[in-house]
């Protein structure tokens, strides 16, 4: 046998919360193990049990493996090894973390979704804490934030952070890659509970059609009975004009997004800060998804530094009827979540639709009005959704019915 040796993780002065691992496949000589690591003294008699366990697993007996830690946590280690195993081995064997149950929970298809924050999917150290912001939803990104030639690295440490990392509530989403190698991303996603799929530069309904039944072959093998949402991204001139279809291909469909960066080079144009270049496309996407009855979100705000034209920036984005938007760091949470919060006098003029809509009701009436104005049921309904956001977000009290 020819000697093999294979690659993966990362290293470098910069990198932290993670390793980088080779490993040399031999005829003989047994198992030889070298560890550099800062935390050898303390950790490293664990970490070299971690790595026999895995060797042992996939049924290597003579091979050199070698890894520099920087701190990496042992699903980090153990998504690094098997990528560095399964270069030279054809295998289906999976070696996984334990599952937090912590983890096991669902979404549901109407919850808001003010904020989600981008964790590149290979890199680690962004995933560690991020819970502890508190978005609404994390997205591990396979997509633009990961090299090609570390993609399927990138599968292994997504998978294992879904099942190993406590997202303190938050929506667990991915970012999936685009046409083929999306679909084949599903096996590394679907049994490990991913609450929602993003799918990129999307321009075509059929592939939501596709994505749907590849998704509902893998639930069926691994019987997983929980829901898996689909957030389509729009980022072409093409895939706005398909927006309906889209929004429509299929019930797992919960909203759409617009990329504005990959939208405006389509277009041709510059991205501004005013964004009238993309106004059209903006208000095409709103309009496509209050027909179809999703959730419409906004592009992301890339000048992480400047909070004053991110407040703006949501403020027109909630006056064009979008529901939420992604962001790229941590401190723009809070501005997206207040920004996007229903105002005192949004959630005083729902109170009164509601109860009003509700003494109606009451009375055995088929008109509800407040003073001299008739009340359409849809003005009832929005209403209505304003009070459960308010109520959620800890803006009113669930019984403040009996208060008024």
């Amino acid at each position: 046998m020819n000697n093999k040796i294979s690659f993966a993780g990362n290293k470098g002065d910069k990198v932290r919360s993670d390793c980088f691992v080779s490993l040399e496949l031999k005829e003989t000589g047994g198992i030889v193990i070298n560890l550099q690591s800062k935390v050898k003294v303390v950790y490293g008699d664990s970490i070299i049990k971690l790595l026999n366990s895995i060797l042992e697993f996939f049924d290597i007996d003579n091979c050199e493996l070698s890894i520099e830690d920087k701190g990496a946590l042992p699903f980090v280690i153990m998504a690094r090894t098997e990528a560095a195993v399964k270069q030279l081995i054809n295998t289906g064997k999976e070696y996984l973390p334990d599952f937090l149950p912590v983890n096991s929970y669902a979404s549901k298809k109407d919850q808001f979704r003010f904020s989600r924050l981008y964790l590149p999917g290979n890199s680690p150290s962004m995933m560690l804490n991020a819970g502890v912001h508190k978005p609404n939803g994390l997205i591990f990104d396979l997509e633009d934030s990961v090299a090609f030639s570390k993609k399927q690295e990138a599968r292994f440490l997504v998978r294992n952070a879904l099942r190993a990392l406590n997202l303190y509530g938050a929506e667990r989403m991915v970012r999936i890659n685009q046409a083929k190698m999306g679909i084949e991303d599903l096996e590394y996603l679907i049994p490990h509970n991913v609450n929602l799929l993003l799918v990129p530069k999307c321009e075509d309904a059929d592939y939501i059609k596709q994505l749907d039944t590849e998704v509902e072959k893998i639930k069926r093998k691994h019987n997983i009975k929980q829901p898996t949402w689909y957030m389509p991204i729009i980022e072409s001139a093409l895939g706005v004009e398909k927006a309906f279809e889209i929004a429509t291909a299929s019930d797992n469909v919960v909203s759409l997004a617009i990329g504005l960066e990959d939208f405006t080079a389509d277009l041709g144009t510059k991205r501004t800060k005013e964004a009238s270049e993309s106004l059209y496309a903006r208000t095409r996407i709103v309009n496509a998804c209050k027909a179809a009855g999703v959730q419409a979100i906004d592009s992301v705000f890339s000048d992480v530094a400047d909070m004053d034209g991110l407040r703006e920036n949501v403020r027109v984005s909630k006056s064009l009827g979008f529901e939420g938007m992604g962001c790229i760091h941590p401190r723009q949470i809070q501005v997206i979540h207040d920004s996007f919060a229903p105002e005192k006098d949004e959630i005083d003029k729902a109170a009164k639709i509601v109860k009003a809509f509700i003494i109606a009701e009451q009375k055995g009436l088929g008109v509800v009005s407040l003073g001299s104005k008739m009340i359409d049921p849809p003005v009832v309904k929005r209403a209505q959704t304003t009070i459960n956001l308010a109520i959620q977000l800890g803006m009113l009290e669930e019984n403040w019915i009996d208060r008024e």
